[in-house]
């Protein structure tokens, strides 16, 4: 019994010294608020010592996504966070919450939420900050999220070695990802189109066919079946006058409103992918149709899984977000 108790000590000691992984959050930030949700949870969990986030790379193609990203980043006293942004996106459109929650001003006239960055910053293009990020990071520990467009991910596979780094991007996702976490899909209808496939069909296309590690999916019908109660915006928060993710959720749409967790829901998995709050489908090979619509083909040696979730693991996935995107910094 006592060698069995110092093995189990030994064990939650080197536990306990490993390093928290790196993550890279890709995210449309703007497009739906579930985002702003999905990076709170993120700042939370590394808060907790589960996580380090490595980069932010961002797919909507708007000046007001960096400044929003960094304000919540200077919230979370993590101003350094390198951003990065997509160049010629397929969302130019401003948005309902990012330029909104960066112009509020509090007493004296001063930015409610501090930024390092402005809406005429020259932010990097997100390749670059994804090739960097991933060049400085140890083979096999990078975890990267994306809850967006597969645009920048896609681009990344495309990219040539540089001064960054002798590889490819293709041969640095190989050598240093050990999971993607794309929320994207439907698995369940294979006549919906999911909004983050449809809007950028080739990158998604070329994302799940080219990229060579292990890739699961959150399909609509996981994010569409756990849903934000909002009353928690008035219960959850009040260790601080004013939040962020609050405001943005409050401008995203006419209150009150029970928001889809399709974005957190797969970051929670990313970072937690043992605690049981998903059962994950068999393996095969994720495929899209020319409409964006989705196609699943079991395989024992395909690369591609999708979260499933049940009644009992949707109740626990709902409050674990809950208690998260409101932990006090």
């Amino acid at each position: 019994m006592m060698r069995l108790l110092l093995m189990i000590c030994s064990l939650c000691l080197c536990v306990a010294a490993a390093a928290p992984p790196p993550v890279i959050f890709d995210t449309d930030m703007g497009n739906d608020v579930d985002d702003a949700i999905a990076l709170a949870l993120l700042h939370a969990l590394e808060s907790r010592g589960e996580c380090r986030i490595a980069a932010v790379t961002i797919t909507k193609d708007n000046p007001w996504a960096p400044p929003f990203v960094s304000l919540v980043n200077t919230f979370y006293g993590r101003p350094g966070i390198p951003i990065g942004t997509v160049k010629q996106g397929v969302t130019p459109e401003q948005g309902n919450y990012n330029r909104q929650v960066a112009e509020r001003r509090g007493a004296g006239g001063a930015a409610l939420y501090p930024r390092g960055l402005s809406e005429t910053a020259n932010v990097p293009d997100a390749i670059e900050v994804l090739r960097r990020t991933l060049a400085a990071e140890a083979d096999g520990s990078v975890i990267i999220v994306q809850v967006g467009f597969s645009t920048n991910l896609a681009r990344l596979l495309d990219s040539p070695a540089d001064k960054i780094s002798p590889l490819t991007g293709r041969e640095l996702a190989a050598r240093k990802v050990r999971l993607l976490s794309v929320m994207g899909g439907h698995f369940t209808d294979q006549k919906f189109t999911e909004y983050n496939i449809k809007m950028d069909v080739p990158s998604a296309q070329k994302l799940f066919a080219g990229w060579p590690g292990a890739i699961v999916a959150g399909g609509y019908e996981v994010g569409i079946s756990i849903l934000y109660d909002p009353a928690r915006l008035e219960t959850d928060f009040r260790w601080t006058e004013h939040h962020p993710v609050v405001d943005a959720y409050r401008f995203y749409r006419k209150m009150p409103y029970r928001e889809p967790l399709w974005d957190p829901a797969s970051a929670l998995y990313a970072v937690r992918p043992e605690t049981g709050y998903f059962t994950l489908s068999q393996p095969g090979a994720v495929t899209f149709a020319a409409d964006g619509a989705t196609r699943f083909t079991p395989s024992p040696e395909g690369k591609h899984r999708f979260l499933i979730v049940s009644d009992a693991q949707r109740a626990a996935v709902r409050e674990a977000i809950s208690a998260l995107v409101s932990q006090p910094r």
